[in-house]
């Protein structure tokens, strides 16, 4: 099964981080990457911008329109993404553990399954 691991970030808990805490987290990434690379479980990964440099396009009234920014403002934002094909979301849980982001106070991993790869019954 497919499933995204979604890196949820708040830029206030990433700048108290310790130069130290911070390049923890880059080497945490790397060594997850590789373990990823070497399981046969990655698909892929990607970091975003930051939300203020986004657009939303929405539909209003039959009229499409572009606002600046995010669809929704929060202090917490989608900061990227690992897919992954793994066997269970008991492991793809497990696997969001093995992220540093998800051992720093404030900031999480969300795990949701990719619907088209695994039917709709879920």
């Amino acid at each position: 099964m497919k499933f995204l691991l979604i890196m949820q970030i708040n830029n206030a808990i990433l700048d108290a981080l310790t130069e130290q805490e911070r390049e923890a987290v880059m080497t945490g990434h790397q060594a997850f990457i590789k373990a990823l690379q070497e399981s046969g479980e990655m698909i892929g990964t990607q970091a975003l911008g930051d939300p203020s440099t986004s657009v939303t396009v929405a539909g209003r009234g039959g009229e499409t329109v572009v606002t600046d920014g995010p669809f929704v403002e929060a202090k917490e934002y989608m900061g990227g993404y690992y897919l992954v094909d793994c066997e269970s979301k008991e492991r793809a849980v497990e696997l969001a553990g093995m992220i540093p982001d998800a051992r720093i106070d404030g900031l999480a991993v969300e795990v949701r399954p990719v619907m088209f790869s695994s039917g709709f019954e879920m």
